[in-house]
């Protein structure tokens, strides 16, 4: 329809926001809601997911979509007239990275991840002024891939260091509403934001048909928790690491955070101990803990490092590794003999994936082969996206092995008569081929 305002629209208004933002960063904002008309909610909904599951009501998007204009103006005068109710969550677990402990996600209606979308876009435009260069988790063109080459150059840069590798133990569970509502004080003060991202906070859980209101944390899975954990973190963390720690430190330091991930690495020892020492204080005056087994520091120096009287010499001990998202960091030599610092599939990272393709290969094992190869053509691409980088050809190639193993041990197991040998496996292959591995971030190693 002409003149109907459309998507540019909705940008030049986060635009606007965000000037205002940056203007004054002291400034806390009283005026925000009259920017989420309807035009920002059909924008809203344009990004979120229409194939994820559904929550306690039941509603898919198909159903959602039959009345979308009607739906939207409901949501809308019922968000500005503050009546809207936020519904409690689905409760379900996944495993965890060990494929032994499972981690809950809270999954909304679809209606409530829509509205939850249009107030973290807004929070978006304010917040993405403050955060840090270093913070990369849930924030727009900053992700994991990026984190970990930050990481990596910062690392070669230093020649290795300290590093102090942190686990936050239940970081969504335990969020504190009170420090985060402080938190939000400082810059977005709009009545109708404010009430809307007290209801989320409140909102029960629904688990196994009984209904709780936890007092504390904000569920994994909404759509405004990876928001509001990145304001969390960057006060806790980030501004007190910056403005606090940095000029108290005798050496280099920086700090790499991906949402609740994150590693501090030092180049002196002395400060990394020190740090070491505070920084389970600083998360528990702010209702945090940190894991005692996986909260540890590691020497991380290149090999031939010597000291130069800043730190520890490292010489006589191995220079040791650490895990973050999902890779296993450690110092490797180069095709040309230099030192680098290289990264491969964690072993626990492996282990799941494997594990999930098991699983998958077992329930599936009397489909038509065409479509088991294209599944796991899929699967095998899905991994190859996130762990396709340089320096990680063996892990890949391994778990392509580990996955054909996997499948014909499946496929000799459809029928008792079934004799899938190696021989006829590989002939099978041949017509119904998966994808090699594949480097999909490749940066240059010398």
């Amino acid at each position: 329809m002409a003149g109907t305002p459309g998507p540019e629209d909705v940008y030049t208004r986060l635009r606007r926001i965000a000037e205002l933002a940056r203007e004054d960063p002291k400034r806390a904002l009283t005026t925000l809601a009259h920017h989420i008309d309807i035009e920002f909610l059909r924008e809203a909904y344009r990004r979120t997911r229409k194939d994820a599951s559904v929550g306690v009501d039941g509603q898919t998007a198909g159903e959602y979509e039959k009345n979308l204009e009607g739906n939207l103006r409901s949501l809308l005068e019922r968000f500005k007239s503050g009546t809207y109710r936020a519904p409690p969550v689905r409760r379900v677990y996944i495993p965890k990275g060990d494929g032994k402990k499972t981690r809950p996600i809270g999954i909304p209606t679809l209606e409530d991840k829509v509205l939850q979308r249009a107030v973290s876009m807004v929070l978006e435009a304010i917040y993405e002024q403050e955060f840090y260069y270093f913070s990369f988790g849930f924030r727009p063109r900053r992700d994991a891939h990026q984190a970990l080459e930050y990481l990596r150059g910062e690392l070669m840069c230093m020649g290795g260091g300290w590093v102090l590798e942190v686990d936050i133990k239940s970081f969504f569970d335990t969020l504190d509403h009170g420090h985060l509502r402080s938190f939000l004080d400082q810059r977005v003060r709009d009545g109708v934001l404010r009430r809307t991202i007290d209801k989320w906070l409140k909102a029960g859980v629904l688990e196994d048909g009984e209904l709780s209101y936890p007092e504390e944390g904000s569920p994994q899975g909404g759509v405004i928790s990876p928001i509001l954990a990145n304001i969390y973190l960057h006060e806790v963390l980030d501004r007190w690491f910056e403005g606090t720690i940095r000029p108290l430190l005798k050496d280099k330091a920086f700090v790499v955070r991906f949402a609740d991930d994150f590693v501090i690495v030092f180049a002196s020892e002395y400060d990394a101990r020190r740090i070491f020492g505070v920084l389970p204080k600083r998360f528990g005056r702010f209702g945090l803990t940190l894991h005692p087994e996986k909260t540890r520091l590691v020497r991380f120096f290149r090999p031939e490092w010597k000291s130069t009287g800043k730190g520890c010499d490292p010489r006589g001990g191995s220079p040791g590794s650490f895990d973050l998202l999902g890779f296993t960091h450690s110092w490797q030599r180069s095709r040309r003999g230099n030192w680098v610092v290289k990264r491969k599939t964690a072993s626990f990272r492996f282990r799941r994936a494997l594990k999930r393709v098991t699983d998958w290969c077992r329930c599936n094992r009397h489909s038509p082969i065409e479509e088991q190869r294209k599944q796991l053509g899929m699967k095998l691409r899905g991994h190859f996206e996130y762990y396709g980088i340089t320096g990680n050809s063996e892990a890949l190639s391994r778990f392509c092995h580990e996955v054909r193993r996997v499948w014909r041990e499946w496929l000799n197991r459809r029928s008792q008569r079934a004799n899938m040998t190696w021989a006829k496996f590989k002939k099978l292959l041949q017509r119904y081929p998966l994808p090699p591995p594949r480097c999909v971030h490749s940066v240059l190693v010398r």
